[in-house]
């Protein structure tokens, strides 16, 4: 029933007249290459509103894998060989309900950790408040947004560029970072933006997964998290674009924090280091820290003419319940392409990422990863890319599947978005 309800609404899209001419909406990312490099959703009001619009959209992804994994062989992983991964698939609705009003809800259709459909989030977001009155607060609303919901929350830049399930035509290669920050959690987000400035505070209740029930007396309570974002983004001129942003996340007590963990889509590098299926996430990294977490990160972004860097710092630190002292880890980032031609439609780069600190066990460790890869946008909507990725584990001890770990080889990946 879950699967016919999904394919009449996407048909009743593709057969709307009202939908097949004007499907962008106001204060919105667009599905296709236009989102790319796209951050923070504009206080440009570019779109006239007309009425109530509903815009049914969505993403697809197709991987083929050709990757290579060895460990110590202390423990036990998988054998992997060349093969199709599982086809990931979104269904996104946005919903223009009336001038600077919008809705945003989005479904996995098939992802690694779900085998049936399952909403991933969705928020509301508030540019203008015509709804109580026209006009109302206008100069103000000129420079602020609000955004409620049960979403992603706006912590770092690095969520701007990843693959989120099918949707991973924003990303330029196949891979998240290693520690991939990421969670849907209820909570709100005020913004403001004014020439190029942008001010983000947000609070969230710390949960994933949304329940009443309160903690056993004496085990870690969840209390209220707060993000926070400090940046300026402006184009400079026809041919530089300049940005750089710091962000914070803080939770003082939580049974458990999903800040690096509470990716439902899982890992684009398929059954690495292990030989347990279950383990989705892998060879992303968790330090796990489940208690008293707090993390920043900085981030830069320069475009001059076609070339393109993108840099990250991020330390987190924190602890498990049962850990009395902090530890702390480390993420290096940085990303080079040159997009090539006026539209732009090729592009050629490397990502080097890694990750250092130390694990709950009083190991210190280190990942990193080198990705070299390209891609092709044959129209705006449809994206193929190709990549070599090479990651290795130091420092781990004999009893983790990481010890001497590593993999490498070849990715293909397709991806249509609309």
């Amino acid at each position: 029933m879950k699967r016919i309800t999904i394919i009449s609404l996407v048909l009743m899209g593709m057969l709307s007249p009202a939908l097949a001419q004007e499907r962008d909406l106001q204060f919105w990312r667009p599905n296709d290459k236009r989102g790319v490099n796209t951050f923070e959703s504009s206080k440009l009001d570019t779109v006239e509103y007309d009425g109530l619009r509903v815009r049914i959209g969505g993403a697809n992804t197709l991987q083929f894998q050709a990757l290579d994994a060895s460990n110590s062989g202390a423990v036990d992983i998988f054998d992997i060989g060349p093969n199709f991964n599982l086809a990931t698939s979104n269904l996104d609705l946005d919903v223009q309900l009336y001038p600077g009003l919008r809705m945003h809800l989005r479904t996995y259709l098939s992802s690694r950790h779900h085998s049936q459909p399952y909403v991933k989030g969705g928020y509301m977001q508030v540019d203008r408040l015509d709804f109580i009155q026209p006009g109302f607060m206008s100069s103000l609303m000129d420079n602020v947004t609000i955004k409620v919901g049960h979403m992603q929350i706006n912590y770092g830049d690095n969520h701007f560029r990843r693959s989120d399930n099918g949707q991973a035509l924003y990303n330029p290669f196949v891979g998240n970072y290693i520690m991939d920050s990421f969670t849907t959690e209820v909570g709100a987000e005020v913004y403001y933006q004014s020439n190029g400035f942008i001010g983000m505070l947000g609070m969230t209740n710390g949960k994933l997964n949304q329940n009443v029930v309160q903690p056993a007396e004496g085990a870690p309570q969840t209390k209220p998290s707060i993000v926070a974002k400090l940046g300026f983004d402006d184009q400079v001129s026809d041919d530089l674009r300049f940005r750089i942003t710091g962000s914070i996340y803080h939770t003082g007590e939580s049974g458990r924090t999903y800040l690096y963990g509470g990716d439902r889509a899982g890992s684009r590098y398929y059954n690495i280091l292990t030989e347990n299926s279950s383990e989705f996430r892998i060879p992303r990294y968790d330090p796990g820290f489940n208690n008293e977490l707090t993390a920043v990160m900085l981030n830069t972004f320069v475009k001059f003419q076609g070339l393109e860097f993108y840099g990250v710092f991020e330390n987190s630190s924190g602890k498990a319940a049962a850990e009395t002292e902090r530890r702390s880890f480390n993420q290096y980032g940085a990303e080079l392409l040159y997009r090539i031609g006026a539209s732009e439609n090729f592009y050629l780069g490397g990502r080097y990422n890694l990750v250092s600190g130390e694990t709950n066990t009083g190991h210190d460790v280190d990942i990193s990863r080198f990705n070299l890869g390209g891609g092709w946008f044959l129209t705006k909507n449809v994206l193929a890319k190709a990549e070599f990725v090479t990651q290795s584990y130091d420092g781990f001890p004999i009893t983790s599947v990481f010890d001497e770990g590593k993999f490498s080889g070849f990715m293909l990946e397709a991806i249509i978005s609309f």
